[in-house]
């Protein structure tokens, strides 16, 4: 028979750096999970992705046992690096704080593809140019 799960939660955490300190621990505390081994399961997991923020998606379960599915980097992050960019502009409409190519966007569109609500190409490169505009990055090429 299946776990019954209790809650289901999702965090944001940089590749191989979970660690007991907020938020990890004021997010599972609660939950009553062992947090030091949530903390080595994921920074296993996600060793060789250093750099990148790694979204999860936690799921506890009544009998205080956990599971968790690794998600690709946000979008927004990847565009950041990509435009070599700390962060987005305040008012997009009227600053553009980086560039980035078609070629740049196509990458970030087959990266992310697998957590987009779409499994053609053409319609995930939209999809992170939309997000490039409203970050105040300029799409050339």
């Amino acid at each position: 028979m299946a776990k019954k799960i209790k809650t289901v939660l999702k965090l944001q955490l940089p590749a191989g750096g979970a660690n007991p300190a907020p938020p990890v621990g004021t997010a599972l505390g609660p939950q009553g999970i062992n947090i030091q081994e949530f903390c080595k399961q994921f920074n296993d997991a996600t060793k060789d992705m250093k750099g990148d923020v790694v979204p999860a998606e936690i799921t506890i379960y009544e009998d205080r046992s956990f599971s968790f599915i690794l998600k690709t980097p946000p979008a927004s992050a990847l565009l950041k690096q990509a435009a070599h960019i700390e962060k987005g502009a305040a008012d997009s409409l009227k600053s553009k704080v980086g560039t980035v190519t078609k070629a740049d966007v196509r990458k970030i569109a087959e990266r992310k593809l697998p957590d987009l609500n779409t499994d053609n190409l053409d319609a995930a490169e939209r999809i992170i140019a939309g997000t490039a505009k409203n970050m105040g990055i300029t799409v050339e090429g």
